[in-house]
This record gives C-alpha cells, sequence and structure tokens, in this order.
C-alpha cells in the first residue's frame, strides 16, 4: 500500500494549473454532492476511467507514428483505466444511480474526454500531473468515506459480488473493505502518473542539455575555423 498522505507541491506553471484545475472540479463534486459518497464515486469513477485510456490511445499512435518503444507505458495506462473502470462497476451496485445522474455521467464523460485529450495533446507532462492531483484528491475522498463507514454515519453494507472477485476478497467482505481497496488503488494511479510526469521532466531536461551541449560544440568549432 502506497503512503496515503503523499502529495506533490507545484513546483512551475505547469503544476499550478494542474492543481487549479483538479481543486475547481473537487469544487464542484463537493458542491453538487456534499457528503453522498456512492453517488459521487459513480459520477467521478466514470471520469477517472477517462485518462488512462486517452493517453494509452494516443501513445499507442505515438509509438505506430514514430516506430519506437513506447516502454510499457502502453500497458500501465490501459490497465489504470480498466482499474477505474472497475471502480465504477463497482459503485453502480452500491449507489443505484437514477436517470439524472446517469444523464450527468454521459456529459461529463463527453466533456471531459474532450478536454483531457487536448490538454494531453497540448502538454503530456500538464495531463500526467492532472491525474496525480486527481488521484491525490480521490484517495482524501475515499478515506472520508471511509471514516464514514467506521463510525457509522453511513451504514455499511455487504461487499457487491463483482467487487469481491475483481479483487479476490473474502466472501463475508463489507463496504468499507472495497473502499479500502480501491483507495490503495487510487493512490498506486497518484504515484504512477506523478512519476510519469516526473520522467518527462527529466527527458525534456536531458534534451535540453543534450541541445545545449551540441549548440556549444558546434559555436566552438566555428569559432576555431574563424581564427584560421
Amino acid at each position: 500500500m502506497s503512503d496515503l498522505n503523499t502529495h506533490v507541491g507545484p513546483k512551475n506553471f505547469s503544476d499550478k494549473f494542474a492543481l487549479n484545475f483538479t481543486k475547481f472540479l473537487r469544487f464542484l463534486a463537493d458542491t453538487f454532492f456534499k457528503k453522498r459518497y456512492g453517488h459521487r464515486a459513480v459520477v467521478l469513477e466514470t471520469v477517472a476511467a477517462v485518462p488512462g485510456m486517452v493517453a494509452g490511445m494516443l501513445i499507442h499512435f505515438k509509438s505506430l507514428r514514430k516506430m519506437e518503444d513506447d516502454r510499457g507505458w502502453i500497458k500501465l495506462l490501459l490497465d489504470e483505466a480498466e482499474n477505474e473502470r472497475m471502480h465504477l462497476m463497482t459503485f453502480i451496485h452500491i449507489a443505484k444511480p437514477n436517470l439524472l445522474e446517469r444523464i450527468i455521467i454521459l456529459i461529463a464523460q463527453a466533456i471531459f474526454i474532450v478536454t483531457y485529450s487536448l490538454i494531453y495533446i497540448i502538454s503530456q507532462r500538464t495531463a500526467h500531473r492532472i491525474v496525480g492531483y486527481f488521484e491525490e484528491e480521490a484517495v482524501r475522498s475515499y478515506t472520508e468515506y471511509l471514516h464514514e463507514l467506521e463510525t457509522g454515519k453511513i451504514k455499511d453494507q455487504p461487499a457487491p459480488e463483482i467487487a469481491i472477485n475483481y479483487w479476490n476478497l473474502p466472501l463475508n467482505s463489507t463496504l468499507k473493505d472495497v473502499v479500502r481497496v480501491i483507495r490503495d488503488d487510487e493512490a498506486g494511479h497518484r504515484d504512477v502518473n506523478h512519476n510519469f510526469a516526473n520522467l518527462i521532466d527529466s527527458r525534456n531536461t536531458f534534451k535540453k542539455s543534450e541541445y545545449t551541449k551540441e549548440y556549444k560544440t558546434e559555436n566552438k568549432s566555428s569559432k576555431q575555423q574563424v581564427k584560421k
């Protein structure tokens, strides 16, 4: 299990944009759903299943276009999307969304697919940082949800069969057990996406240093030729 309290502080404009974008969406979720954690999870997991699929698809096409290896990113991202989809499938059995909530889900998904695709095309690094911050908020939300269950403010219930089968949980597992494993999943996705953003930083820094080194070498050669 990852450290549940991990937070990556913003270091530049890209990080600040990602964090503020996440805080804005958190504000909307808090305003609309308040303490209705099950219904909140249904809508948010619908959105959370988008980034991995979008990023995996775009990297897949890039790998084909440039005929270069993806270094394992595609599988990780598609696995993440599948895992988030299973979170959604689980909470559909728990929250049982009504027609209005299903319509909101469809609208939110459509908007976020377009928005995230554009962000990923413009700045892959920012897109992964956004997901990292999304998952930080998800960990906090599930921690609050678990607290409500443990204190009896929200009634516990048997775990859905789909969750027991997917996470190989004991047959007598309850919603509290499901929330714990989902929270751990989100913490893992948080770390993966923050690491992806950091790797892109490192790669860009390396390319910049190589370009600077090459420029200095060429400039030095030119000066030597002029002297001659």
